[in-house]
């Protein structure tokens, strides 16, 4: 879903999901890995990030409009 933005938290899982889905990191991956050494570190790198970004996602799921597809209820803490 993209639309209008409901909320700043509602931009900012649209902009991660951009970042994730759409963006195609091959160009940068072939101009900094011309072994397989540093394709190691770069694929490392990658799912590191990915990572990162996949959390900062989670946590403003609960923010999202109710309609969003991906739209989750905030866990209670335990």
């Amino acid at each position: 879903m993209r639309g209008r933005a409901a909320s700043v938290s509602h931009a900012e899982y649209e902009i991660l999901r951009v970042v994730t889905d759409e963006i195609d990191l091959r160009k940068l991956r072939d101009s900094m890995c011309p072994d397989k050494v540093s394709r190691a570190r770069f694929d490392k790198a990658l799912k590191s990030v990915g990572g990162l970004i996949q959390n900062m996602m989670d946590r403003r799921a609960h923010k999202l409009p109710k309609d969003h597809v991906d739209f989750k209820e905030k866990e209670a803490k335990k």
